[in-house]
């Protein structure tokens, strides 16, 4: 029995696509639907032109108010997506129990927020919106196919399904 999802979204050019299979799965199963983006922590080289540009203070000022105020850009950059994806689907708004936003590695967030939500299925696009169409499976998507503890749910690049690479 699925009663909850967590879709893991990289706001990529097929997240839209990613995210109608997720609400509709949600709808058939009635299932409650958490919806998570990983934001990958900052590179060396931006920490250290923040490092020349900031001085001590206004370095840890960034670290701490900054990037809250970051992530909650994002988690309402998600929301509002998906409000302009469903239109007046209000009723497929409200399956959405959460939608959170984590800075971390894409995999290990995912897996952490399967873990904590207890959820019975994950859902994920099979590359992120940087991969190319040679690539036969995203890094992320790799990793949670095979370090998941509950089934996961695959959602095919549309561009290698229109053309017949399958």
């Amino acid at each position: 029995m699925i009663r909850s999802m967590l879709y893991a979204t990289d706001l990529g050019l097929y997240a839209p696509y990613v995210m109608q299979h997720a609400v509709e799965l949600a709808r058939t199963f009635n299932a409650d639907l958490h919806v998570i983006h990983a934001v990958e922590p900052m590179g060396l080289f931006a920490e250290s032109v923040l490092q020349s540009y900031l001085d001590e203070q206004a370095l840890n000022d960034f670290h701490n108010q900054g990037l809250s105020t970051v992530m909650a850009s994002i988690e309402q950059r998600v929301l509002d997506s998906f409000r302009e994806e469903l239109g007046e689907g209000m009723q497929d708004l409200a399956l959405i129990q959460s939608v959170r936003v984590f800075q971390g590695d894409p995999a290990q967030v995912i897996l952490e927020q399967a873990a904590k939500l207890s959820v019975d299925l994950l859902i994920v696009g099979s590359h992120s919106h940087e991969a190319g169409v040679e690539t036969p499976l995203g890094r992320t998507a790799a990793r949670v196919l095979q370090l998941a503890k509950v089934p996961v749910y695959l959602v095919p690049l549309v561009q290698r399904r229109r053309l017949g690479d399958i």
